[in-house]
């Protein structure tokens, strides 16, 4: 299906924003110039950061590319909960040899300042995470000739993103690696999330606006699934996570195929937010008591997280990955934009030789 969208890219692929380091300029643009559409995760970063992300991006492609913006948090995390959880985490600090960090080092993300970068030097494509921007915020970023993406992890959520004014939604299934992009963080609904294939359909009766699949997808066959399936396009970002241009550290991408991981879990224990990944000693230790406040467990837990990636202990970090994790492959972005392409057209053609088969007894 033809959108705004969708004509900035020829082959229906899009790279996961994959904040914290992963989402580098040099996947990006990797991405972009094989035919899909590259982002980079303004998550975390500061708005001068992310300009000068984007400035590097620039000089490496002239192909259309996204940037990913955090909604600002609510403020209404439990701080004695935090306090008790930062007691908790005492031991991993002395094993690290590192302190905890700051939780009061933040809500907003400098989302305005950010808004502010992307308005003044627009880029083709802005979408949203942990919420709804307002619509006077949309209604900006259209002006200034930004197409608009909102994740949705129900159907309600992708209906509230197109009455606010988004060009599409990221329908993200509960198969998806890193945060749920919930737009509202209810502990009591923890486990409860819907896999991508029922989602989909549920939001393509709900929504006429275009939208982008994602969560688990690894293969050019799943591509062509969901795009049966009603999606314009998908979102894939552990199967870009493996590649050499990924910012990911080695200890993450060698965790992916490694034996020793045989699942992924929905957790709180590094952010205060659910969030999927391998799971591991952390996970098992801490995610039974981590609190539902984010970002202040995740600011909490920053230093610990970075000290084991460093120490290369894949036991103490967060390892992001969605379900589809052990069918990762070490390739370089650009070839693996090439051969997803390949494998989605492959698999269109067989469905549709299948559905031009007559049933038995049908005339022919």
């Amino acid at each position: 299906m033809s959108s705004a969208l969708t004509d900035l890219f020829p082959h229906p692929i899009v790279q996961a924003p994959m904040a914290g380091g992963v989402s580098v300029p040099q996947l990006a643009a990797a991405v972009s110039e094989a035919g899909g559409l590259g982002f980079l995760a303004a998550g975390y970063k500061t708005a001068d950061g992310m300009y000068q992300e984007i400035k590097q991006l620039r000089g490496l492609t002239g192909r259309p590319f996204g940037v990913n913006l955090f909604l600002p948090q609510p403020e209404y995390a439990d701080a004695a909960a935090v306090q008790v959880y930062a007691h908790q985490l005492a031991g991993e600090a002395a094993w690290y040899e590192t302190g905890l960090g700051d939780p009061d080092s933040g809500r907003d993300d400098g989302y305005d300042a950010k808004l502010a970068v992307l308005l003044d030097d627009p880029v083709a494509v802005v979408s949203f995470h942990f919420g709804v921007p307002r619509p006077e915020v949309l209604q900006s970023l259209r002006r200034a000739g930004t197409l608009t993406l909102v994740t949705a992890t129900t159907a309600e959520e992708a209906l509230g993103a197109q009455r606010a004014g988004a060009d599409a939604v990221v329908v993200q299934g509960v198969e998806a690696g890193g945060h749920q992009g919930t737009h509202r963080d209810n502990p009591e609904t923890d486990g409860t999330g819907v896999g991508l294939l029922t989602l989909l359909a549920q939001v393509r009766e709900t929504v006429e606006i275009p939208l982008v699949a994602a969560g688990g997808i690894m293969r050019g066959s799943q591509i062509a699934a969901v795009l049966a399936a009603g999606a314009d396009a998908a979102q894939l970002g552990t199967a870009f996570l493996a590649t050499p241009e990924s910012g990911a550290p080695a200890v993450h991408k060698q965790a992916l195929t490694d034996p020793l991981y045989v699942r992924t879990e929905l957790t709180r224990a590094f952010s205060g937010r659910p969030a999927r990944a391998l799971a591991n000693r952390f996970m098992r230790e801490h995610g039974p008591y981590a609190p539902a406040a984010y970002p202040e467990v995740h600011h909490l837990t920053l230093p610990l997280r970075k000290a084991a990636a460093k120490a290369g202990d894949a036991q103490g970090t967060a390892l992001w990955a969605g379900q589809g994790h052990r069918m990762a492959r070490d390739l370089p972005a650009g070839r693996l934009v090439e051969v997803l392409n390949a494998e989605t057209a492959a698999a269109g053609t067989a469905l549709s030789a299948a559905a031009e088969i007559p049933e038995e007894g049908a005339p022919r």
